[in-house]
């Protein structure tokens, strides 16, 4: 049964919180007179690729952003690794921070850098590594994503695509454990939006990292999504994976599912 209720709690035993990733426990946020989550509930464990459905403003991106720290909840808690990060002190969270990286939706690119030195800029603040060591981790991490020949070009010389390739590699830069993606494929083509998702699976593969999508792309999270969470005004509708959302006789999944076909 995947359907999860408004007090339901998907969470972990006590015991094992430290280990999981990501645990986020009846948050509510709103904005003014508008309620944007309401009592959400959501476990990432190691190495699973979650993706978060639902239709505009029902508050996918503002959960990223809560996870991240960007935004403060108004109730409830969310835990990297058994630690609380609302409340926390800006050193405090800065150091969880590390262990995040975080794919903007438009790739959030320094315009007056090179490639190559997009993705050394988190190293350079926050590491101790020589240039030398900076330069060669850059590098590598270009390649694999496959931007090898594009080191020293600046962001407006290269595509969409290639763009959130270079924000994937910056956001990999100091080794992060979690992974949050905010509409990772909006605005590319199928074929690009396509090998985006299959970075997404090499990660998961070869790093074992865990993965939150935030995504309107409803053919690609069935490609990679171990389980998918369906939000409506706030809430959650459905966590589990895409065969249970596909299965689902619920009213609101089933026009949901149709207007993305």
């Amino acid at each position: 049964m995947t359907t999860i209720t408004e007090n339901t709690k998907s969470e972990p035993a006590e015991q094992d919180a430290s280990q999981t990733p990501l645990i986020v426990s009846d948050v509510h946020k709103s904005f003014g007179s508008q309620k944007v989550l309401d009592g959400v509930n959501l476990t990432a464990e190691r190495g699973q690729t979650i993706v978060v459905l639902g239709r505009s403003g029902t508050g996918k991106s503002v959960l990223l952003k809560l996870i991240v720290g960007l935004e403060q909840p108004d109730s409830g808690s969310i835990r990297i690794h058994g630690q609380e990060i609302a409340g926390l002190e800006s050193g405090q969270l800065n150091e969880i921070r590390k262990k995040i990286g975080f794919l903007f939706q438009q790739a959030a690119l320094y315009d007056s850098l090179t490639v190559e030195e997009n993705v050394q800029f988190p190293l350079n603040r926050h590491t101790t590594l020589s240039d030398a060591e900076r330069r060669e981790k850059a590098r590598e991490l270009l390649s694999n994503l496959g931007m090898e020949r594009d080191l020293t070009k600046m962001p407006s010389d290269i595509s969409g695509g290639m763009q959130k390739r270079v924000g994937l590699a910056r956001a990999l830069a100091l080794d992060p454990d979690l992974l949050l993606f905010d509409e990772p494929t909006s605005g590319l083509d199928p074929i690009t939006a396509a090998e985006i998702g299959q970075l997404i699976m090499k990660l998961k593969k070869e790093r074992n990292l865990t993965s939150v999508v935030v995504t309107h792309d409803v053919h690609g999270a069935r490609s990679f999504a171990d389980r998918v969470v369906l939000l409506r005004e706030g809430k959650v509708v459905i966590d589990g994976p895409f065969s249970e959302l596909e299965r689902s006789s619920d009213p609101f999944v089933v026009q949901f599912l149709k207007d993305a076909a």
